[in-house]
């Protein structure tokens, strides 16, 4: 029973302090934003990643059946394009508000892997889905049936790593972890260096979280913030994964909404306005949401 807690504590531990690193990774990729395009941002942020899993990789070879190329694909895409939304907004409003919006994720992650993958969804389950939904309307404030681009953007990035999570349930029949983390990092890195390339010649105002032409950072302390947005990420990645190994799938998921709190904290001391109440709400209904859904 006692190793049982102490293994509790690490996972709990290590899940609280990759919830504030990935605080941390926002506050730099807000910094970083001041000078760059989002995109260009997302080019940095899986860089890193594509040399370190790499790396991994050349170290010990991966091993496994394979087969399903296209859903391999699929996940990377979707996990760039959520992130490309994310970054966006972390960019154009307040950091709590945009890790708000991804942390809806596991909400609609439920649907599609009842809608997908025929998992049963309980009552429980549809509750925290209405609920969830209704924290969305608190928090984008929509004047009628209007959302605000951010809005529409944040929503995406809790659907798009939805639909990126619930393909990895699939793939981890068929290949590697590390393998399914390159798909993603490699088209996040791929997918920005050609949109970059297309935007001298394409860039009309409405896509301007996907078109940005490349600007190479003009001083040291840029490229700090840039180098510290992936140092963290990656170790955030590290505990997240360390936390999972230690814990309870549902135990550590609850205690990853903290993420927010932190992001709040963090984006407060960055210049960002406290959340007005009606948001605060809403977050509180997104929270309590998610907790229902990892419950089980």
């Amino acid at each position: 029973m006692k190793n049982i807690i102490n293994n509790l504590d690490r996972g709990v531990l290590y899940m609280f302090i990759a919830s504030f690193i990935f605080a941390i990774m926002g506050a730099f990729a807000k910094l970083s934003s001041q000078y760059m395009s989002s995109i260009e941002v997302v080019f940095f942020r899986n860089v890193f990643g594509v040399v370190i899993i790499g790396y991994a990789i050349l170290k010990k070879p991966m091993t496994h059946v394979g087969g399903k190329p296209f859903l391999l694909f699929f996940r990377g895409f979707m996990g760039f394009v959520a992130l490309l939304a994310f970054f966006y907004n972390i960019a154009n409003i307040p950091l709590g508000d945009a890790m708000t919006f991804a942390k809806t994720a596991p909400i609609f992650t439920a649907v599609f892997a009842w809608i997908f993958l025929n998992e049963r969804l309980s009552k429980i389950g549809w509750l925290a889905v209405f609920i969830g939904f209704i924290g969305i309307v608190f928090i984008t404030k929509p004047t009628g049936l209007a959302f605000s681009k951010t809005d529409l953007l944040g929503i995406f990035s809790g659907v798009g790593a939805a639909l990126a999570y619930t393909s990895v349930r699939e793939l981890k029949k068929y290949y590697d972890t590390r393998a399914i983390v390159l798909s993603f990092m490699s088209i996040g890195t791929l997918g920005p260096l050609l949109l970059m390339l297309i935007a001298p010649y394409y860039q009309p105002s409405a896509l301007d979280f996907v078109f940005a032409e490349f600007v190479m950072p003009q001083s040291i302390e840029v490229w700090f913030y840039v180098f510290m947005m992936g140092i963290s990420a990656t170790l955030a990645q590290v505990y997240m994964t360390k936390a999972y190994g230690e814990s309870k799938a549902g135990i550590i998921g609850a205690v990853s909404y903290t993420n927010i709190v932190f992001s709040i904290f963090v984006g407060y001391l960055l210049g960002d306005n406290f959340p007005q109440m009606m948001t605060l709400f809403g977050i509180g209904l997104i929270v309590f949401a998610g907790l229902l859904v990892v419950k089980k």
